[in-house]
């Protein structure tokens, strides 16, 4: 805020609080020499916003240092949230490149341009790129990549292959049988010894009925 700026600031407070403006000529002058350095990095719209918070919860007269703290706290919020992407300029560009980090920053800082958050990174026109060409995959992990693993996943390996049959895939639901009750994409167990339970190497015939089902 420009230091032209704060006698109109103190103005339009003093209108909610004439205790904060100053009749001595010299108290005033020193009034607006303390607030203008106290306030130098406050927008002066922010300052006003940040007067009528306090005068709606509070009826004590207002100090620069109580505008200087929430000012202090919202930039270091919306500084928290933003992610500080790497600026759209060469990075060989030492000079360029700081500048455009330094603008972007202080953009942020001061309002005048939302944070970029990751949620905002992972949208937009790439983001549909790159989900587009993981479903073309058909699976996280390749299917080259599954076929060298196979022999160390024999269980793995054969459900794989059933689904690649076409077959319905069992895991894909939840089993019925009251004693095992796996959720999806877990293998089925039995119960043991002392409340143990025991992993079995196929899915319950029942769990393959509901799948099958599930897939008609």
């Amino acid at each position: 805020m420009d230091a032209e700026q704060i006698p109109q600031l103190i103005a339009e407070i003093a209108l909610a609080d004439p205790r904060v403006k100053r009749d001595d000529p010299l108290e005033r002058r020193a009034q607006i020499v303390m607030w203008a350095g106290i306030l130098a990095d406050v927008p002066y719209t922010y300052a006003l916003t940040a007067a009528q918070r306090h005068y709606a919860r509070s009826t004590w007269p207002i100090l620069p240092a109580d505008i200087a703290t929430q000012w202090a706290a919202t930039v270091r919020d919306r500084m928290q949230r933003d992610v500080d992407p790497a600026p759209p300029v060469d990075p060989d560009n030492e000079s360029a490149y700081r500048h455009a980090l330094a603008a972007h920053r202080r953009a942020v800082a001061t309002g005048q341009q939302a944070p970029v958050d990751h949620k905002m990174l992972t949208s937009g026109p790439a983001a549909e790129e790159v989900e587009k060409r993981l479903k073309s995959l058909g699976q996280y992990i390749p299917r080259i990549v599954d076929d060298v693993l196979a022999e160390y996943r024999p269980q793995r390996a054969a459900r794989i292959a059933s689904i690649r049959a076409g077959k319905p895939d069992a895991l894909a639901v939840a089993c019925p049988v009251e004693t095992c009750r796996a959720v999806a994409k877990t293998p089925c167990t039995r119960p043991g010894k002392g409340g143990r339970r025991y992993t079995l190497g196929n899915p319950h015939p029942s769990r393959l009925d509901a799948a099958t089902e599930a897939a008609a």
